[in-house]
């Protein structure tokens, strides 16, 4: 079993949970798609193996709870593994044990993996959707894109990638990732610019074609963020749309329909990074279906406007 993991895999977080083998089919599929290999990554906590030792004193063994850990993560490897290979038989998987904390563990795996994926809970003891502590943390803080898969109810026959873009330089990475995605699902694509102005309270939403010609300066922009990706993806079906209202409400009001919800994350510090931090968590935390965080590659911060 390797603890080696490496550059340019897919790699997934693995725990034994419903939500791991959720992301570890997703990320299988994706491995398939991409031409790439998968690493499963599985976690014992360090406290778990050092910390325990005083079990010794109260007639429990040790060393034997310690052998009792290795041989069930092994176990959720092994399963993780035949999982994997149920959705690409084909695959080349490899498995990885390590002892850190899970999260410390993903988010150095991030710094050369093509692509992270993780369940959005794990076996902790709450047992409702709200998002987990790795996700989360993972999602804040990798040094590349992170998928989080979400239970999702999605159609076949509504299915798209949405991706929510600002318009700027910035946000060209998270555009991109967008349609490759779309091309090697080969499904439409949602390019959703979100902005907020004083009607947003009382008419939030996407903006119709009646109103679009007042809004011609962020359709403009929108449409040059795109111009350059069209064609070096054109198998891709793409549409554009202004939405009216704060960013995660809207991506989350087209999120059903879509079977993957790209969204940035800046890079930027203090404040700027807080306020995109919370907007992508706040989609990660609501969404219904699988949602993709890419970093951003410069600072960005929502713009508020007032219609001419």
């Amino acid at each position: 079993m390797s603890t080696q993991i490496p550059p340019g895999t897919i790699v997934v977080g693995v725990d034994g949970s419903e939500h791991a083998e959720r992301a570890v089919r997703w990320a299988a599929r994706q491995a398939g798609l991409e031409g790439r290999a998968l690493d499963l990554l599985h976690s014992v906590e360090p406290v778990l193996l050092r910390d325990t030792a005083w079990l010794d004193t109260q007639g429990i063994d040790h060393a034997t709870l310690v052998r009792a850990l290795h041989e069930a993560s092994e176990a959720a490897l092994g399963h993780a593994q035949e999982v994997a290979l149920s959705e690409a038989p084909d695959l080349q998987v490899r498995s990885h044990l390590v002892e850190r904390d899970a999260r410390d563990a993903l988010i150095e795996a991030s710094t050369s993996a093509h692509l992270v994926v993780v369940g959005s809970r794990g076996r902790g003891p709450m047992t409702t959707l709200v998002l987990g502590s790795v996700s989360a943390s993972v999602a804040r803080h990798a040094h590349g894109p992170v998928v989080v898969c979400r239970p999702h109810a999605r159609t076949p026959e509504s299915a798209c990638v949405l991706v929510g873009a600002d318009g700027t330089a910035a946000s060209v990475p998270v555009i991109e990732f967008a349609f490759r995605h779309a091309s090697l699902r080969g499904v439409p694509l949602r390019v959703l610019h979100c902005f907020f102005d004083a009607a947003a309270a009382s008419r939030p939403g996407l903006v119709d074609a009646a109103e679009v010609s007042a809004y011609e300066d962020l359709r403009l922009l929108l449409a040059e963020s795109v111009a350059g990706l069209a064609e070096k993806f054109p198998d891709v079906a793409f549409d554009l749309q202004l939405g009216r209202g704060l960013v995660d409400e809207c991506l989350l009001g087209q999120a059903p329909a879509a079977e993957l919800v790209v969204v940035g994350r800046t890079e930027a510090h203090g404040w700027a990074r807080f306020l995109s931090a919370s907007c992508a968590l706040a989609v990660l935390e609501r969404a219904s279906t699988t949602v993709a965080v890419v970093p951003e590659s410069a600072i960005h911060i929502t713009r508020e406007r007032t219609p001419s």
